[in-house]
């Protein structure tokens, strides 16, 4: 199977907290605590216990191998049921500032050393 993916994944075992986004931006106060399976450049793999809708929006900080933050806006672009019961999750980020996209380029360049 050809990768369609543009930047590499890579491991993240860590728990962070989603923040519900509404149509205009604003937090609705809805969270969900996930745990991440891997990150990218451009987007992250989490498994959770609740039903999350394709399509929508969370706003999340993400604490990365460094243990600095990355702010993040992520986007519900995949779900798929696990035999647990669990989900699994493919999020995009659509909102990300360069900084916090480069400390994962650079830890990135580190791994492949």
């Amino acid at each position: 199977m050809e990768e369609k993916r543009k930047h590499k994944r890579l491991e993240l075992d860590v728990r962070i907290e989603l923040e519900r986004l509404d149509e205009d931006g604003v937090t609705t106060l809805k969270y969900v605590q996930v745990d991440v399976t891997d990150i990218s450049r451009s987007g992250l793999g989490f498994k959770a216990g609740k039903m999350l809708d394709v399509g929508t929006y969370y706003d999340t900080k993400i604490q990365i191998w460094t243990k600095e933050i990355v702010d993040a806006v992520v986007q519900i672009v995949r779900r798929d049921e696990s035999p647990d019961g669990r989900f699994r999750y493919g999020g995009s980020f659509i909102g990300m500032t360069d900084t916090d996209a480069l400390k994962i380029d650079i830890y990135q360049i580190f791994n492949d050393i």
